[in-house]
């Protein structure tokens, strides 16, 4: 029936170690449709899969890899044929169901969404769960009535792959973008994407000294967490929002009412994983709108599977600048 490669997660005593291997079709898990794998990525949740943190993964050996694009190889689901260009972005696939880091996977029809017209599917991982759920983070914002007019939009975890899209998605639509990042390095990138200045993460990763301090920011798309994001709440302006879309700085979130009482502030959880397809639609027919291919190819850069274990690290660490698309035909 033939055989494909992976990246193969096995864990011995507690400790989850990686290989790649050729594996036989019959050992890829149910679904109805086959995707011929073209390209995965690298997020932070991939970087938890592959050094076996936060008990993602429960069972072993494991396909990681929480994102991919491809073409169908086969299908039993009516909604797609053979040769239909797809993306899968999360439903805990690369977590509880093997994923994209290999040259084959078999999912859930309702898992996938078409590729929109005008992205490559390298492009698509280019932009992958980070890009998504900025999009969505976004979405959310402008819902709760953000605008360019309304003020200053933060950006925490700036250079990841997250925050560099946001920033280039938020300035496009002509909002001022502040970048928080604790790499000096990175101050010009960060510029060179739309942000018009940039804060020191240090500014906020100490727990406000009061439950309100001075109004500074009208919104925020937020991937840190923590002590962070409380900061940022009591630094919000009246009827401000945060998005927030991840916990790279802790899951613990110590706070008052008193900034959504007095100042009527929002905050808005962005769940990528399980978002509704309309939604993810409509959020990757606005990414293919808002972001530049060629901006996005300048922030981009290649991997192999045999990268990963060392890339997975290294993005836990906050060393990984913007996006890194994955070939697993390398």
């Amino acid at each position: 029936m033939g055989e494909f490669s992976a990246l193969v997660l096995d864990e011995t005593a507690g400790k989850v170690s990686s290989s790649i291997r050729r594996l036989p079709l019959s050992d890829l898990p149910a679904g109805d449709v086959t995707v011929a794998v073209e390209y995965s990525t690298l997020n932070y949740k991939d970087g938890m899969v592959l050094n076996g943190l936060g008990r993602l993964v429960r069972q072993y050996p494991h396909v990681p890899g929480i994102d991919f694009a491809g073409t169908v190889e086969a299908s039993d689901n009516p909604a797609w044929a053979v040769g239909d260009k797809v993306i899968l972005t999360g439903w805990r696939v690369g977590e509880v169901h093997w994923g994209g880091y290999a040259q084959k996977a078999r999912v859930k029809g309702e898992w996938l969404v078409k590729l929109p017209d005008g992205l490559t599917t390298k492009r698509a991982m280019a932009l992958g769960t980070a890009g998504l759920t900025a999009q969505l983070a976004l979405l959310a914002l402008e819902k709760h009535g953000l605008t360019p007019e309304s003020g200053e939009v933060l950006v925490t975890g700036a250079a990841g792959g997250l925050g560099s899209v946001a920033i280039v998605l938020l300035s496009r639509l002509g909002f001022a973008v502040a970048a928080a990042t604790g790499r000096a390095a990175q101050h010009d990138y960060l510029k060179g994407l739309g942000a018009s200045s940039i804060v020191d993460r240090a500014e906020l990763a100490a727990a406000p000294a009061k439950p309100l301090l001075a109004e500074r920011w009208a919104g925020c798309i937020d991937s840190v967490g923590g002590t962070t994001l409380a900061s940022v709440l009591a630094s919000l302006k009246l009827h401000g929002a945060v998005a927030s879309c991840g916990n790279a700085g802790g899951v613990e979130l110590h706070t008052t009412v008193l900034p959504f009482l007095l100042r009527g502030i929002g905050l808005q959880g962005i769940d990528s994983a399980q978002c509704p397809i309309p939604l993810r639609v409509e959020a990757w027919s606005r990414l293919v709108a808002g972001m530049p291919a060629a901006l996005l190819d300048s922030i981009t850069t290649e991997a192999r599977l045999s990268d990963l274990p060392q890339l997975g690290a290294s993005i836990l660490k906050g060393e990984v600048r913007g996006r890194v698309v994955v070939d697993v035909n390398r």
